[in-house]
């Protein structure tokens, strides 16, 4: 039961959306910058979703881990199991080497920003890391670790079918974080 009052049926950080409109808009504009904009960089739509589920999944947060590792799946692929592989042990998915080094800065980041070592920053250059990587990455990871927070600080409910994920995956794959409305559209972040 969530801890304030929030719309039944919607899951995850859709209900605390609906409830406080003024912040989702941010908060989706945000997500769409981080997840689906690439600028000058190399890291794509499906490697960002990996990244922010990865940090979701270690942040033990259900929606945020399952509903972006299905919008991983629909970008990546759901035969290749990239997400399953990743969340199992990144050191042996089937990701790049550049990839698997920016998780480690990543999970770095979901434990604390001065966890972050120099050392990591090298081998991800060694890696072929950019700044821009090395910036979304750590920006990825601060803002989903802010995510799981406000969807398990508000213990929001999350769907116990998987078939629902898949579902949030394709659309938020398709059509995108800033084009939500938590009023009108059950899934969101």
């Amino acid at each position: 039961m969530p801890h304030i009052q929030l719309a039944e049926g919607l899951p995850g950080i859709t209900g605390p959306m609906a409830f406080s409109p003024q912040t989702a808009k941010p908060l989706n504009d945000l997500a769409e910058v981080l997840l689906r904009t690439n600028a000058s960089d190399s890291l794509t739509q499906g490697e960002r979703e990996l990244i922010a589920s990865y940090v979701s999944k270690r942040n033990e947060c259900l929606f945020c881990s399952t509903c972006h590792g299905a919008v991983a799946d629909y970008v990546l692929g759901p035969e290749k199991q990239t997400v399953a592989q990743t969340w199992e042990d990144p050191t042996t998915a089937p990701i790049s080497a550049k990839l698997k080094a920016l998780l480690v800065i990543a999970d770095s980041v979901r434990q604390g920003g001065q966890c972050v070592s120099p050392e990591q920053i090298t081998t991800a250059r060694q890696q072929g890391a950019t700044d821009q990587d090395i910036h979304d990455t750590v920006l990825i990871s601060a803002a989903f670790s802010m995510f799981n927070r406000y969807v398990d600080g508000l213990a929001t409910w999350a769907p116990a079918d998987p078939a629902a994920y898949g579902q949030m995956g394709a659309m938020l794959a398709t059509q995108g974080y800033a084009a939500q409305t938590p009023s009108a559209q059950p899934s969101s972040i």
